[in-house]
């Protein structure tokens, strides 16, 4: 496809008084290279490089996951998610879905089935996951919502979702145990090689 086919394209979309999620998730596979996460929040796009200290963060807590539930369970990275609200579709840096979970018709994965949810900070959109998202995530209950800041060293949690907010949250720096005993992933998450940026 060249250039000029994407812009006409482009173009035909805009003609619409409001793209739907899918329309924009078709320009982004054709425009976004890889190495690049993109998502809409809130109607708009949102595109960051992923960068090594990014990755390692989601490394950590993906294998904590994995040590507690095994690696068949439902446990996804950067993958769309359709969530509540106007025009959100995020691709959270990690989501863990219910046992027994399936995608619905249209091959996309329920935010009904989300049970945790990790964000990692960019420093191009972590107001993103400090705002709207965490927002959102809480109007659509899910039950834990964790946010690593490698520029603070820091992890938040949220839990306890209720009326469109998190009634409790944590903080925790880096080095000390986030104990996430009692809630749906029920393990202690060790932070002490959780690496900065």
């Amino acid at each position: 496809m060249t250039v000029v086919d994407v812009l006409t394209d482009r173009i035909e979309m805009a003609d619409d008084d409001e793209w739907s999620l899918d329309q924009w998730f078709e320009l982004i596979e054709r425009l976004v290279p890889e190495g690049i996460k993109a998502e809409v929040v809130e109607g708009a796009v949102h595109m960051v490089p992923q960068r090594n200290v990014h990755w390692q963060l989601i490394r950590r807590v993906l294998y904590a996951l994995d040590d507690r539930f095994s690696r068949d369970a439902l446990v996804m990275t950067d993958v769309r998610i359709d969530f509540p609200g106007d025009q959100n579709g995020f691709c959270p840096d990690l989501a863990k879905l219910k046992d027994g979970a399936k995608p619905d018709e249209n091959g996309r994965w329920r935010y009904q089935d989300v049970e945790f949810i990790a964000e990692v900070i960019s420093r191009g959109t972590g107001l993103n996951d400090y705002g709207p998202k965490k927002t959102t995530y809480a109007e659509a209950e899910v039950p834990v919502y964790l946010i690593v800041d490698p520029y603070q060293g820091r992890c938040h949690v949220h839990t306890d979702p209720k009326d469109g907010e998190y009634r409790t949250e944590s903080k925790s720096d880096f080095g000390k145990e986030i104990d996430l005993t009692g809630t749906v992933v029920d393990l202690v998450l060790a932070t002490d090689t959780f690496p900065r940026d």
